[in-house]
């Protein structure tokens, strides 16, 4: 059930890491038109507003991959010195600590994005953007980013005594 549960995990991370990728092709392709444009004296208008939204996406829909991938910074410095026995109970630490402070940040941002939704809120520039669009897409990020931390810890204690980190 694990090991499915990890498939699962694994398949939507990639998916967020694919949705990151894109979102910087478009981020590309519209810092060019705003370029083009500017030659000719005219503009998107958005171009900040919509890199911003799209940078803050890309981040988090981003993050479970990296973590999958093992590519967030570790200071491995104190684990390399232990034992995998002594290993694992620090790794499963770490591991519900940033889940239990991802989970903190996904609800507080899963009220925001309602807030958002229910006032009708809106960006203050030309576009009009309704600010719960970005909101969700960093919310989905966290909500992968939780799974991906459940699972890890699930994967550590599963693994206990053997855990390959």
């Amino acid at each position: 059930m694990i090991r499915g549960l990890a498939r699962l995990s694994g398949l939507i991370d990639r998916f967020g890491a694919l949705c990151g990728m894109l979102l910087i092709v478009y981020m590309l392709g519209h810092i060019l038109l705003e370029v083009g444009l500017r030659l000719f004296g005219r503009s998107t208008y958005v171009l900040d507003e919509f890199i911003g939204y799209g940078v803050a996406a890309m981040i988090f829909l981003s993050l479970p991959y990296a973590l999958e991938r093992g590519a967030l910074i570790r200071v491995p410095l104190l684990l390399e010195r232990l034992a995998p026995r002594w290993r694992w109970p620090l790794e499963l630490l770490a591991a519900l600590g940033a889940l239990a402070a991802f989970a903190l940040l996904a609800s507080s941002w899963f009220k925001g994005v309602q807030r958002s939704y229910q006032r009708q809120l809106i960006s203050d520039t030309m576009a009009q953007t309704p600010l719960w669009i970005p909101e969700a897409a960093v919310l989905v990020g966290l909500g992968m980013l939780c799974l991906s931390l459940t699972v890890r810890a699930l994967l550590i204690l599963s693994r206990r005594g053997g855990y390959a980190g």
